[in-house]
């Protein structure tokens, strides 16, 4: 299979941008002689072949402000010195190699240029346009009339490639990593082969020189990472440039004119790369481990310090932070009193020796080291590889049948934990390889699966690794950047159509790599290669994650192919899943904070960001724009009128003025023409999302819609367990206190099994800034762990609740709740204390006991009862899984919970019961929040009442409400249709 290039129309306005600049100039081939600097002469006589521009200035500024009045960039003022400089500005996975690589071609067409020279940051780009340059070579063959060109990669030990690179008539296209270039220095022995004169191959000819005499254009790839440096700077003009045009998706240094912006919204709005979805997996904190990690250590003078993440007790709630420790703290004073960290005891030694920092500690573990990793991050690994598997292969049951090869990358930091070698060379399977295993085996032996093309390849063939290997051929850990990563590079490029075509005996697709669809790389290999048919991107880091999250996104934003090669576009089939090691939203602002610190700019206005804002055309046609001037002149007007802030984003107010078309503008502005307010307006409203901010009536009603066609299925099989009525009688006998304390324990003691959350939402890119929607949340693979090693809790509860031995040990008798001790004994203990010292402040109700009766609950009020709230606490509901059009909600527990439902895909219908919906109680009626349907997991159906009232803890509710939830609980559990009471402010915890 051979990937095909399509005549795009986005990439020929690049092209034609670059094109334009050179309207109007005089452009002729310059003839040089190679001179030999030796006695010899051996060269002598010999000539070269350059560009030749005669450039003028005015003439080029005035081209390449038409240029950008076209694209709606801001006007440039100037054009650079000592050699012209622009940049063009495309998104990763645009296609901009292609770009620049048919501009060259383009460029020789129109006029006549034949030296170029691209410049790229790393080895691996650099083997990435290599493997692109060889790919394009029979398009361009057919697109440019057969064009002669000659590409080569540069190589200082073989010199004659830059003779003949000068020599030569065709195009010649040298390929060359700045390092090759970047040290000029005089000494021989520290400076670039590329400067020095005593080369036999060149008789004493600089290879510099010879490249310089040809006055190159220059194409800078990720000019962000190349010319950064002062000696990297001095490197490119020591070529001698003609121009330089600088290709990035994110240009830091924005001195140079814009020519062309392809940024990451225009990319997103245009679908003309994948749709971001972003997943994470988080575990429940329960502070049953003493868990500690090292995260570095700081030595200074007078003393050593180090930071660790631990457990930390905080009202009431136990969670990870970043602790500094130095030498005799108490751990389990650190962790504010959590009883798992007493046997580890104080810290004894501090060491801060560079690659063998550790920390001592007098009891268990005695010694934790950087970098150090828990069974907590095994169990979240292990998530996240079975959830990259399984959207993999869902992804593959509606990409296959459309001829589309499904690729999940995963990244890891250390290559022994995939795989390693014994002494005879012979593979071993490491941890993420037995995991990988372990869950593509239980997963694909599912029904759902049971037509995939691929289920009978086995295991072992479906999932490999890209590393870099040492002389013995041994995968080792690298830094992305050494010789062995060149040549892992280059097998990737090799590989890369094989990996897009599917396995198939039939037509003789049986290599490897055609059945290869699960690929581990080193998370050094993090850029300059990509593949279309990455839908899947994991990464498994241990220690800190140094690649960016826009590297990450990089290697699958491409889209997808199919196996003839031919691009497939639209986002019902090119959704990139990110299994991120953090939640969703964290990864959205982080994102949006690298494209800011990358020079992207949401929602940001500045002085001159209207100045190409059209307002006419000349007597010859070309375009009249706004101006520098004028646009400083409307910034100015709107920081004034407090439509911007002082930072330039738009306020509350400028959203008004747009949503109500108020907008003012200066008086000499709007005398350029009838239009021109209208113009402004739309120009300012693609950038400004009005929509988020809060301009709304907060006065308006909104009527509350029944959904007669949610009332049927789901609907009444929920209804049929919770429509019965009941009467009670009160049975009051006091209790000693420690019975009372029991039977509240027994009740309400809520010892949650730490479990596995799997949380996702697509990435939306606007101009205003990135954002998550269609976001779900659903719990999977609940641990039924014990824990072997358990805590002193008569003593935990003597020290929390001041009461004798006796007392306690009676109390947790009676309550019969010690068989939750094992499952969770840390939160056990916290519960118990609380619940314990609640009581010792609280009445007790008096007992109360319900009887089903015969009445039933009108169904039909569902339809007769008339409900109207505010936009302000009414909810939008998106599908039939709740009788009404919106959730009125009274408090923001309730809002998160209905938005959890509407998210969970294992919620099937859901009821914020309304204020008919009332139980009879000694202290008035009694309306319940919420009945819900529930499929856990995709086996047994749930029901649930949900009480949300404001807090789990009884203790928070008044007295009076905690009666009335008690014989909600009492009247539920009377009419024994099967549905469970349970009091939690969130959804996830009731699976």
């Amino acid at each position: 299979m051979k990937i095909q290039f399509d005549e795009l129309n986005y990439q020929q306005d690049a092209i034609n941008s670059v094109l334009r600049v050179f309207e109007g100039h005089q452009i002729n081939q310059s003839l040089f002689t190679i001179s030999d600097t030796r006695p010899q002469g051996s060269f002598f006589g010999k000539h070269g072949i350059g560009n030749k521009i005669s450039r003028n200035n005015q003439v080029m500024l005035k081209n390449v402000h038409q240029i950008q009045i076209d694209n709606g960039i801001p006007l440039s003022e100037s054009i650079p010195n000592p050699f012209p400089q622009f940049n063009i500005e495309m998104e990763t996975g645009t296609g901009k190699t292609f770009v620049y690589l048919k501009s060259i071609l383009e460029l020789n067409k129109a006029y006549g240029f034949t030296k170029f020279v691209i410049v790229v940051p790393s080895v691996a780009i650099k083997e990435g346009v290599m493997k692109t340059l060889e790919m394009t070579k029979e398009y361009f063959k057919a697109q440019m009339n057969s064009a002669i060109y000659h590409s080569f990669m540069y190589n200082s030990a073989k010199l004659d490639e830059v003779r003949n690179f000068a020599e030569s008539n065709n195009i010649e296209i040298m390929v060359i990593n700045i390092q090759a270039f970047s040290k000029g220095k005089k000494n021989n022995d520290n400076m670039n082969i590329i400067y020095r004169d005593d080369m036999d191959k060149l008789n004493g000819i600089r290879p510099i020189d010879l490249i310089a005499e040809t006055n190159p254009i220059v194409i800078i790839d990720e000019p962000q990472s190349v010319d950064n440096t002062e000696n990297a700077k001095k490197a490119i003009e020591a070529l001698n440039p003609a121009v330089t045009f600088r290709y990035s998706a994110t240009h830091k240094n924005t001195e140079y004119p814009l020519l062309y912006k392809l940024g990451p919204v225009e990319a997103y709005q245009h679908e003309l790369v994948k749709q971001i979805e972003v997943a994470g997996i988080k575990k429940d904190v329960d502070g049953n481990e003493a868990y500690i990690k090292l995260l570095n250590v700081k030595a200074t003078k007078t003393s050593v310090t180090a930071t660790v993440d631990m457990y930390v007790s905080s009202k009431g709630e136990i969670d990870k932070k970043e602790i500094k420790l130095k030498k005799g703290d108490d751990l389990y004073l650190k962790s504010k009193r959590i009883s798992t960290y007493e046997k580890v005891g104080f810290v004894q030694d501090i060491s801060a020796e560079p690659g063998n920092e550790y920390i001592e500690f007098s009891g268990e573990p005695s010694v934790i080291r950087l970098s150090q990793s828990n069974e907590n991050d095994r169990q979240i690994k292990r998530g996240q590889i079975s959830k990259t598997i399984e959207e993999h292969l869902d992804k593959e049951l509606r990409l296959n049948p459309k001829g589309i090869k499904v690729l999940s990358l995963f990244f890891i930091d250390k290559v022994e934990k995939y795989r390693s070698y014994d002494e005879n060379k012979n593979m071993i399977k490491e941890d993420y390889a037995q995991i990988f295993e372990a869950e593509y085996n239980k997963l694909i032996k599912k029904d759902r699966y049971a037509a995939l093309r691929d289920r009978d390849v086995p295991v072992d063939e479906v999932h490999d690794g890209y590393f870099s290997v040492d002389g013995k051929g041994i995968p080792k850990n690298t830094n992305g950047v050494s010789a062995a990563d060149e040549s892992t590079y280059q097998i990737i490029m090799k590989d890369k159509e094989k990996l897009l075509t599917m396995y198939d005996e039939e037509k003789g697709n049986v290599d490897k790599a055609n059945k290869l669809r699960f690929i581990f790389s080193h998370s050094a290999l993090k850029e300059g290669w990509d593949n279309p048919n990455v839908f899947q991107i994991c990464t498994l880091i241990e220690t800190k994650d140094t690649i960016t999250k826009r590297q990450k996104i990089g290697r699958g934003l491409r889209i997808a192919v199919n196996q003839e090669g031919q691009r497939v576009p639209g986002f019902d089939v090119n959704t990139l899943t990110v299994m991120a090691n953090e939640s969703y939203i964290d990864f959205a602002s982080g994102l949006q904070k690298e494209y800011e610190d990358a020079g992207t700019k949401f929602g940001i206005f500045e002085d001159n960001i209207f100045s190409s804002i059209v307002i006419g055309t000349d007597e010859l046609g070309e375009k009249i724009p706004l101006g520098s001037k004028d646009s400083k002149v409307l910034f100015n007007f709107m920081k004034e009128h407090k439509y911007l802030d002082s930072k330039g984003k738009g306020s509350a107010k400028l959203a008004k003025a747009i949503e109500n078309d108020e907008l003012e503008l200066p008086e000499e502005i709007l005398n350029i023409n009838e239009n021109i307010k209208d113009t402004i307006s739309t120009f300012v409203k693609n950038i400004f999302d009005t929509s988020k901010v809060d301009i709304k009536n907060k006065d308006e009603r909104v009527q509350i819609k029944v959904k007669k066609e949610a009332l049927s299925g789901p609907f009444l099989e929920l209804w049929d367990k919770i429509k019965h009525k009941t009467r009670y009688v009160i049975s009051f006998d006091s209790e000693e206190f420690i019975k009372r304390t029991a039977e509240t324990l027994s009740e309400d003691l809520s010892v949650k099994i730490a479990k596995l959350e799997y949380q996702k939402g697509t990435l939306q890119i606007k101009h205003s800034g990135n954002e998550t929607i269609n976001e779900s949340s659903t719990g999977f693979e609940a641990s039924e762990e014990e824990y072997n090693e358990v805590p002193d809790i008569i003593s935990y509860l003597q020290n929390e609740t001041k009461l004798t031995r006796k007392t306690l040990i009676r109390i947790l008798t009676e309550s019969g709740t010690l068989r939750d001790f094992r499952r969770n004994p840390q939160t056990y203990m916290m519960e118990v204390a609380r619940i314990i010292n609640a009581s010792k402040k609280l009445a007790i109700v008096d007992g109360v006991k319900y009887e089903k009766n015969d009445e039933e609950y009108e169904q039909s009020l569902f339809i007769t009862d008339e409900l109207s709230s505010y936009t302000s606490n009414a909810l939008k509901v998106n599908d039939n899984r709740s009788p009404y059009d919106h959730i009125i909600y009274d408090s923001t527990i309730e809002k998160e919970f209905a938005i959890e439902c509407e998210r969970d895909e294992n919620v099937k219908f859901y009821i914020k019961l309304p204020s008919w919906f009332k139980v009879k109680t000694p202290l008035g009626p009694y309306n319940p929040d919420w009945a819900v349907l529930l499929e856990k997991f995709g086996k047994e159906k749930l029901y649930f009442i949900v009480e949300t009232k404001g807090s789990t803890a009884s203790e928070d509710l008044r007295p009076t409400e905690l009666a009335k939830i008690r014989c909600g609980k009492k009247h539920f559990a009377a009419i024994d249709t099967g549905i469970d009471f349970v009091k939690e402010t969130s959804l996830k915890n009731i699976y």
